[in-house]
Parts: C-alpha cells; structure tokens; sequence
C-alpha cells in the first residue's frame, strides 16, 4: 500500500523522500541560532556615464553571505539573484515613464564532485535547470564568484536620443536575493531568517550635467 501512495506521488510530480528532505533541512534552518544571521548587503558605488551614444550604469555591491546560505549552497541548494536598473522620466500627471532598463539574473550553486562553483550570468530569468542561453563560469572558491555578481559594469540603460535634458530623470537600481527560487519548503523558513532578506535599493538622480 505504501508504495502505491509513493507511485501516485511520484505520478502527480512528487518526490517522497525529497520533500521529506527539503522539509527537514527547511526546519533545521527555520531553527538555527540567531548568531548565524550574518548575511548583508550594501553599495559602495552607483553611477552612470555617457558613452557612445549610451547610457551606462556602474555599480559595486559590498556582499556577503552569511552561514545559513553558505551552508545551503554546500548541500546541494542554487541560489538566485537578481538585479535590475531602470531609467525613469517624471511626470506629475501620470506615472513616470519607462525610457530604458537593464536587468542581470544570476544562479549560483556547487558542484560537489569537482569542488567548485558554478555561477550562471543572464540578461533574462534563469529555469531552475539553470539550463537556458546564460553565460556559465567556474570558480575555485565562493569568494571569486561572489566577486563577479558584485562588479556591474558597463550595463546599457538607454540611449541618450531617448534622454532628455531638460526633463526630470532619475535610475532606479535594485539587487536581491531572489527567494521564490528556493523550494517551496525553504521559501516559507527563509522569510524567518535575515540571512536570506538580502536586498539594496537605490536611486540617483539624473544632472542636466550629465546627460547633455
């Protein structure tokens, strides 16, 4: 009778035991000591230039993960971020409109047979699988392929013809840490830890300097 239940499971695209691990391991974390919530994340560089008749963001991010995450990624878990950038005109009668974005997705995990990183860079949302037209990289150590999602340089906001000088503009940046990737267990244990609440935004404002 029980393997009948666990065929149906199976069947309807369950995975007994699997799940049984995630809600463990979920609970585990749920549980873990608040001294391990050492993850954060801020900005240590934000601005943009003109080059070639675009638009460029520079970003630098001061990251770190603390030992929740670290842990997770050691026992087989991928970890998303996401950053976007948007270059926006004020208009008091309306919203503000759209003039161009950019945005990166990023999927981090280990590789336990080789003992290595793998980090997967896209302009477009990453499938679980990770298998998509991303660029693929392998680090030796966390540290170096944290590096890469700390450096955003040179991404393309607009072109300056869409920008204009006499309007009121600003770039609006976000990075995060993207939790609906987790599995469904550790999404809800991970709203309980500020290990995984990683999140920066900001805004800067566009000069007339700057963008005639």
């Amino acid at each position: 009778m029980t393997g009948f239940i666990t065929h149906c499971w199976k069947s309807a695209g369950f995975d007994l035991r699997r799940n049984c691990r995630w809600l463990l391991w979920a609970w585990l974390m749920a549980c873990a000591p608040v001294w391990a919530q050492t993850s954060s994340a801020d900005m240590t560089e934000f601005k943009v230039e003109r080059q070639d008749g675009s638009l460029l963001l520079n970003a630098q991010l001061k990251l770190e993960l603390g030992p929740a995450v670290e842990d997770a990624l050691i026992k087989g878990l991928a970890v998303h971020f996401v950053a976007e950038a948007e270059v926006m005109r004020d208009r008091w009668y309306w919203y503000d409109k759209k003039l161009g974005t950019a945005a990166r997705y990023y999927r981090l995990a280990f590789q336990p047979l080789t003992r290595r990183w793998r980090l997967n860079v896209s302009s477009e949302p990453i499938a679980h699988s990770g298998v998509t037209s991303s660029l693929s990289q392998n680090f030796e150590s966390l540290q170096e392929a944290i590096d890469v999602v700390r450096r955003q340089t040179s991404w393309k906001l607009a072109d300056m013809s869409d920008i204009d000088p006499d309007a009121r503009q600003h770039v609006a940046y976000r990075f995060r840490l993207d939790v609906s990737q987790l599995p469904r267990p550790f999404q809800i244990a991970a709203g309980n830890q500020a290990d995984w609440r990683l999140e920066i935004a900001r805004s800067l404002r566009l000069s007339a300097d700057m963008v005639r």
